[in-house]
């Protein structure tokens, strides 16, 4: 798409162009504006990697209810009964939207085809193959493209909240595009840029996963919730993009084998290679802790050697497929496999309506918190979650009927602030930049991935303090987090585009690492997708929510 001028005032900012920004752009109505930002392309996102499916109960022996049963015994005791009972009922009603708009799901006959996953009661997952997030945002976008309301801003940075300062509303956000920072006015900003994935060394989350969305909310003073919890997949591919492996190759009999070919998860569990998904990933962890020299990049082996070779053909053929573009046969030689960081329960707290503290800031999909996962995310939920509270934007269309009779105005900018950096300035700045961002998810996994405990934990948290400190020293962070609302900047130095997007995903990168951190030592017990060595036990009296304000952590009451 042509590079385009952006006008200074729209109805509607919609940050993130995965499942839950296309669609909650989608059910605006064609009569407001509409500006949907993405710093990348329009087809890269965590939703466009979603292999597995979207859950719905659409079929006769199931029901709402079964499904929202499965959802809360998965969540651990901390899901929101009311949140959860609005998307399991909502669901099948949206799938019927996606079909309308042309989502081809697989089928058997003439009807929706449904398979059946972890914790399921009942076969209720919908697929379009193993590429289902593919189908649905490919069908999102294609119909977003063809709304004229709606203009598509692409590989456009969001730095920050707009916040009036007398009554604490969000009125827009600043912007990064085309080498210049700038400020656009919206009535209502809807942040749904995924989940903070690669804060770890391992996630199968895509390079955009830097959680931008929980970062900015964060900063300007949004209540977040339920940080530490994060669900790793026990067995992802060891190669870029960590593709899932998924968990029927165990089912259907390979062995998870260490470096000396020893099947150790029998060491952690009675079940071995097929216990609990959190307790392989702790018993790879574990074993690996105690084995490898470097845990960011170690890895033990999935042998799918003793399934018979037809098996494997018939119900594996993607998995081949994608083992044999990094040069493995499966048939010859095991996979290399470690657990991998793949969603974040928690994120910028919701009501049903989208709505946060913050008047006029909205947050939807893995960025929002909710209530619908608790401790621990059920299969298939996510892409639901994204569609169901996408479609809820009913207080989003109130706000901007109210703010049309107000003075909408578009501001003027002031001249851009200049800001030129000699090349060894600018080097000096990317060496420094480039340490933080390689050191970061390698120091955060260590000390918050699977397995935590305390002294890792608050040793990782005065690391990243003393990395912001270093950052907030840069040349580049004191003018931009100096630029007051309005005041515009025009940046000069050596490979900006790339240079300026390292500066931000850095910065959200270390918010979010310091987030994550604080709220892991916050929760003195183990629960869901938060594991704790030294409080291994689930506590009664922690049957409550993580809340964060700023720089306050305090339990929900």
């Amino acid at each position: 798409m042509p590079e385009t001028n952006i006008p200074p005032q729209f109805d509607v900012l919609v940050v993130g162009a995965g499942a839950a920004g296309l669609y909650t752009a989608l059910c605006l109505p064609e009569s407001l504006q509409v500006g949907l930002i993405t710093k990348e392309t329009v087809s890269l996102s965590a939703s466009d990697w979603a292999q597995g499916g979207i859950a719905a109960a659409v079929a006769p022996e199931d029901s709402p209810k079964l499904h929202i049963e499965d959802t809360l015994k998965a969540g651990a005791g901390l899901c929101d009964v009311q949140a959860v009972e609005f998307l399991a009922q909502a669901a099948p009603r949206c799938i019927q939207s996606l079909v309308n708009l042309g989502v081809a799901f697989d089928r058997h006959d003439q009807h929706l085809a449904l398979t059946l996953e972890a914790a399921h009661s009942r076969p209720r997952v919908l697929h379009a193959a193993d590429t289902t997030g593919r189908e649905v945002t490919t069908t999102l976008t294609a119909q977003v493209l063809r709304r004229p309301n709606i203009q598509v801003i692409q590989q456009a940075l969001a730095l920050s909240l707009w916040i009036e300062p007398t009554s604490g509303h969000c009125q827009g956000i600043s912007l990064f595009y085309q080498g210049e920072v700038t400020w656009i006015r919206a009535s209502a900003v809807v942040l749904a840029t995924g989940g903070g994935g690669q804060v770890f060394a391992q996630t199968t989350n895509p390079a955009v996963s830097t959680g931008d969305g929980v970062a900015i909310a964060w900063r300007a003073g949004a209540i977040l919730r339920d940080l530490e919890f994060v669900q790793f997949h026990p067995t992802a591919l060891t190669k870029p993009g960590r593709f899932l492996i998924s968990e029927a190759v165990r089912g259907e009999g390979a062995h998870l084998v260490d470096d000396e070919g020893r099947r150790f998860a029998f060491d952690y569990h009675p079940s071995g290679e097929l216990a609990p998904r959190d307790v392989v990933s702790r018993a790879i962890f574990s074993h690996l802790q105690r084995t490898a020299t470097d845990l960011a990049t170690a890895h033990v082996w999935l042998d799918m050697r003793p399934i018979a070779p037809e098996k494997v053909r018939y119900r594996f053929p993607n998995i081949i497929k994608v083992c044999q573009h990094w040069g493995i046969d499966v048939f010859k030689e095991p996979v290399p496999v470690a657990p991998a960081a793949h969603y974040w329960m928690g994120g910028i707290l919701t009501d049903v309506e989208n709505r946060t503290n913050i008047p006029g800031l909205y947050a939807v999909g893995e960025t929002a918190s909710t209530g619908v996962h608790g401790a621990n995310r059920l299969a298939s939920n996510s892409l639901l979650e994204c569609i169901v509270f996408g479609a809820q934007v009913g207080d989003i269309q109130n706000r901007v009927a109210r703010m049309k009779g107000e003075d909408g105005a578009a501001d003027k900018q002031s001249t851009p602030m200049q800001l030129s950096l000699s090349k060894s300035e600018w080097e000096h700045q990317q060496t420094q930049l480039e340490t933080i961002r390689q050191q970061l998810p390698r120091l955060v996994w260590q000390s918050a991935g699977i397995c935590r405990e305390q002294a890792s934990l608050e040793a990782a948290i005065a690391t990243i303090e003393s990395w912001q400190t270093d950052f907030a020293a840069l040349p580049l962070s004191i003018f931009l987090t100096n630029l007051h609302p309005q005041q515009a900047a025009s940046l000069n130095f050596p490979n900006l585009e790339p240079q300026l997007r390292l500066w931000a995903e850095t910065r959200n990168l270390l918010d979010v690492g310091y987030l994550i951190l604080k709220s892991a030592v916050f929760r003195t017990e183990s629960r869901g997708g938060h594991y704790r060595l030294d409080y291994p036990q689930t506590d009664p009296e922690w049957q409550f929510h993580t809340l964060i304000q700023n720089h306050l952590w305090w339990k929900s009451g």
